[in-house]
C-alpha cells in the first residue's frame, strides 16, 4: 500500500508551515520582511522628508566642531612653544593674552569650518546660517558695538551712582594704552564672531528648522550660560545673566535677520567692561586694562568676583534694552 501524499497533519498544519524551512519557527518573519521592518525604523530615526534629522545635523556639527577645536588648539599650542610670541610679552602679560587669543581664533575658526563642511552637505550658502559676509563690519555691526559701548556704560554709571564703582587712575600709559586698546579690540571682535556663530549660528538655523526659532533660542541660551561656568569667579547668578543676553542676541538676530549686530554688541561689551571700566569679565580679569579701577559693595549691585553682569542691575538694564531695540527694529525679517 502506498503512502498518502497529503496526509492529515499537514492538512491541519495548513500551507503555510508546510512550506516553511526546516528547523525555522514560523513565529520569525523572513528575513528579507526583517531587514525592511530596520530599514524602515532607520529611516524614522535619521530621515525625514527633507534628509536628515535636524538634531543629527546638529550632533554631527558639534562632533565637527570639537575635532577641529582641538586641532587647531594643538597648532596653537605648537606656535606658542615655538617661541612665536616675544620675550617681552612673556614677562607683561601679552603671553597670557597670546594665549588666550590663539584659543578664541582657534575657537572661531572651527566654527567656520564646520559651518562649510555642514553647509556643502545640505547645499546651502554659508550667509544662510546668519553670517553673511558680504556684511561683514557693515552698519549693522557698528550699530551693535554702538549698543554694546551704551550698555556697558549705563550699568557701570549706576553701579557709579550706587557708590560701589570707582574710576581709580590710569594703570598703562604711552604706546601700551594704544597697543592694548588695538589688542583687545580685535581679541573681542574674535571673541563676538567665535561665541555668536557657535551658539547663534548653524545650530540656532538647524535646530530652529526643527522646533521653532524661539525654543532653539532657548536652548542654545542655556547652553551659552552654562559653559560660562567653567570660568574662574563665575557663579548662578553670571550664568543666569550670561542666558539672558543670549535670549537678548537671539531677538537681534530675529530682527535684523543676521548675526552682525549681536557681534559688534558683545565685542564692544566686553571691551568696555575689560579693557575700558576694567572690571572682571565673566569671571575673568584680564591684563592690559585702562584703569585701577575697582567695585567694592554688596554683590548683588557689583556683581562681585562674577564682574558686572552678575549684577541684579544688569538685569535691569537689559530689560530696558529689550523694549528699546523692540521699539527700534520694529519689523522681525
Amino acid at each position: 500500500m502506498s503512502p498518502d501524499p497529503h496526509p492529515p497533519e499537514a492538512e491541519e498544519r495548513g500551507t503555510d508551515d508546510a512550506a516553511a524551512p526546516a528547523g525555522i519557527p514560523p513565529t520569525i518573519p523572513p528575513v528579507g520582511d526583517a531587514r525592511e521592518t530596520y530599514r524602515v525604523w532607520g529611516e524614522r530615526i535619521f530621515l525625514q522628508p527633507e534628509g536628515v534629522r535636524a538634531g543629527w545635523r546638529a550632533a554631527l556639527y558639534v562632533a565637527l566642531f570639537v575635532l577641529l577645536l582641538a586641532l587647531f588648539s594643538f597648532v596653537g599650542a605648537f606656535v606658542l612653544r615655538a617661541g612665536r610670541v616675544s620675550a617681552a610679552g612673556r614677562h607683561s602679560g601679552a603671553f597670557t593674552s597670546g594665549a588666550l587669543l590663539l584659543q578664541e581664533v582657534a575657537m572661531a575658526l572651527s566654527a567656520i569650518v564646520a559651518t562649510l563642511v555642514m553647509g556643502a552637505m545640505e547645499r546651502r550658502r554659508f550667509g544662510e546660517y546668519g553670517m553673511p559676509l558680504r556684511e561683514a563690519l557693515g552698519a549693522r555691526f557698528w550699530q551693535g558695538a554702538l549698543w554694546g559701548l551704551a550698555h556697558v556704560t549705563v550699568l557701570m554709571l549706576l553701579i557709579r551712582a550706587c557708590g560701589d564703582f570707582s574710576f581709580g587712575t590710569l594703570a598703562i600709559h604711552g604706546p601700551e594704552l594704544a597697543r592694548y586698546a588695538v589688542f583687545w579690540a580685535g581679541f573681542f571682535l574674535i571673541v563676538g564672531i567665535a561665541e555668536e556663530f557657535l551658539f547663534r549660528g548653524y545650530l540656532q538655523f538647524t535646530l530652529a528648522s526643527a522646533m521653532g526659532f524661539w525654543p532653539a533660542a532657548v536652548v542654545l541660551s542655556a547652553g551659552f550660560g552654562a559653559v560660562h561656568l567653567a570660568n574662574p569667579g563665575e557663579g548662578p547668578i553670571g550664568a543666569l545673566s550670561v542666558f539672558a543676553i543670549g535670549m537678548f542676541f537671539c531677538f537681534t538676530l530675529r530682527r535684523t535677520g543676521n548675526l552682525w549686530f549681536a557681534i559688534g554688541m558683545h565685542a564692544a561689551f566686553d571691551f568696555g567692561e575689560t579693557y575700558i571700566y576694567s572690571v572682571p569679565d565673566s569671571g575673568i580679569v584680564l591684563p592690559g586694562h585702562l584703569l585701577s579701577a575697582s567695585l567694592h559693595g554688596p554683590r548683588w549691585i557689583t556683581g562681585g568676583s562674577i564682574g558686572p553682569e552678575g549684577s541684579v542691575l544688569a538685569f535691569a538694564v537689559l530689560g530696558v534694552g529689550f523694549v528699546i531695540f523692540d521699539r527700534l527694529y520694529r519689523q522681525p525679517v
